[in-house]
């Protein structure tokens, strides 16, 4: 019994010790976790007071490589459009026409359309030819002619005048009513004369006017066989470059009886086929030179001032993106792009916050078969600039259209105006501060508000870090 009582007393002895230590232990936590709320509120308050801590950093001097990146859409540099020949007399009909994506050698056939109209106009300006030189021959027949007896009827009537002056000359042995007779028969052989000879002129002048008539319908006949031979020469179109074939929409398919159209979409327009008819002047497909490449993008007004013609570029092509291509920039706008020249909402917005500058760039393909329309990456190769001034670019600033960034000031912070060099992906290159002066790394102003428990709107970094 007593050593039952005495083991039952050790373990209520352990246990209470455990309690103890268990309280112990308690009120440490306790205390460390009012100590630990005191100095959270002390600090708070006099973060309250004396403001939010500003990160800094200081203007360096060192080399600075600039490079720009823009995004931009692959495209042949040289096209060739395929168009309807411009023939009057209405729609003309497709009898021969290549498919999308075939290659074309220069001066292969991509397109043929019927002649046989332009054919039957040859053979009619052709017949209309032999009818009018027909005409004019016999024409000139009949003036030959009429021109032989006209000299014999001259003749007869100058030897009748001859004559009649030979009677004249005797008229002074005859008597006077024989003589007047021979004077009266004079003048009338002189007035026939004369009018014959006015009759001759007139009949001259008619003859060539009608030899002008026949040549104007010899002439319109053979402007005709022409026009005709060049509207069949144009019913065959060659490629006048080698390239990829893409045909273009037949629109006028989907017109109904009325004239209506009704489409939901533009991929429910069909493109041409063998068969289609086409009015004068239509689309009808495109010769892509896809050995020439080109990209179109456009830079931001910041990175417009680092670039100039004939600077190399590198381009990844997301269709091929673990290969990269070489190039060029082959053209760069003097004038930023205007509300007219946007493409889409999304341009037009952009274009109200950052002015851009369209750019082209060359890429050698190195002959690889590379999309067209996909997106290419671009990374433009600016000036290295040696000994340069520069700041982190999120600590660039722009305050009421200027470049600024926020100096120290006491116990203030005041933007200071500075002027920008070049941007690179992640460096500002600027002007107008000295080596090692402190900059704040984000903006005072929006701390500040953040402190008083306002969320002011947020001020734009000139470029930022990512694109």
């Amino acid at each position: 019994m007593w050593v039952r009582a005495s083991a039952r007393t050790g373990s209520d002895e352990l246990m209470n010790e455990q309690k103890n230590i268990f309280i112990k232990i308690g009120a440490c936590l306790l205390t460390l976790a009012l100590t630990a709320s005191c100095a959270t509120i002390s600090g708070l308050i006099g973060l309250k007071k004396s403001g939010a801590s500003i990160p800094i950093v200081r203007v360096t001097k060192d080399p600075v490589e600039v490079k720009v990146y823009t995004i931009g859409e692959l495209r042949p540099a040289r096209t060739a459009m395929v168009t309807a020949p411009p023939v009057a007399g209405g729609a003309l009909q497709i009898i021969h026409l290549l498919k999308t994506g075939t290659y074309v050698k220069q001066g292969d056939i991509v397109v043929e359309f019927d002649p046989s109209e332009q054919q039957y106009n040859l053979e009619q300006s052709k017949s209309q030819l032999d009818e009018a030189d027909q005409q004019m021959r016999k024409m000139k027949a009949d003036q030959a002619v009429r021109a032989a007896q006209d000299n014999v009827t001259l003749l007869k009537a100058q030897f009748a005048v001859r004559r009649a002056e030979l009677k004249v000359k005797g008229n002074d042995v005859l008597s006077g009513m024989d003589a007047r007779k021979n004077v009266i028969s004079l003048e009338e052989a002189k007035r026939k004369l004369e009018q014959l000879q006015r009759d001759l002129k007139s009949r001259a002048s008619s003859d060539a006017a009608d030899l002008a008539v026949q040549n104007v319908a010899r002439a319109k006949a053979m402007f005709g066989m022409k026009l005709a031979q060049q509207n069949i020469d144009n019913m065959t179109y060659r490629a006048p470059i080698s390239g990829i074939v893409a045909l273009g929409q037949n629109l006028d398919s989907l017109m109904t009886a009325s004239g209506g159209i009704t489409i939901s979409s533009i991929e429910e327009i069909p493109e041409f086929k063998e068969g289609d008819q086409a009015y004068p002047g239509r689309f009808i497909a495109q010769i892509q030179d896809v050995q020439q490449m080109e990209i179109t993008s456009k830079v931001t007004e910041t990175d417009r001032a680092s670039l100039e013609s004939v600077q190399a570029v590198e381009v990844v092509v997301d269709s091929r993106p673990v290969k990269t291509y070489g190039g060029k920039i082959k053209s760069l706008a003097q004038s930023a792009m205007s509300g007219n020249d946007m493409q889409s909402e999304v341009d037009y917005l952009e274009a109200l916050s950052t002015r851009s500058f369209a750019a082209v760039f060359e890429v050698d393909t190195h002959g690889d078969p590379l999309n067209l329309g996909v997106t290419a990456r671009v990374t433009i190769r600016g000036k290295n600039v040696n000994d340069a001034l520069s700041i982190p670019r999120q600590a660039l600033y722009q305050k009421e259209g200027k470049p600024v960034v926020y100096l120290r000031r006491a116990e203030e912070w005041e933007a200071h105006e500075v002027q920008v060099k070049y941007l690179t992906e992640s460096r500002a290159v600027i002007g107008g501060l000295a080596e090692g002066t402190a900059v704040a790394l984000v903006n005072p102003d929006q701390q500040k508000g953040k402190a008083a428990g306002k969320t002011p709107p947020p001020a734009p970094i000139l470029g930022g870090t990512t694109r």
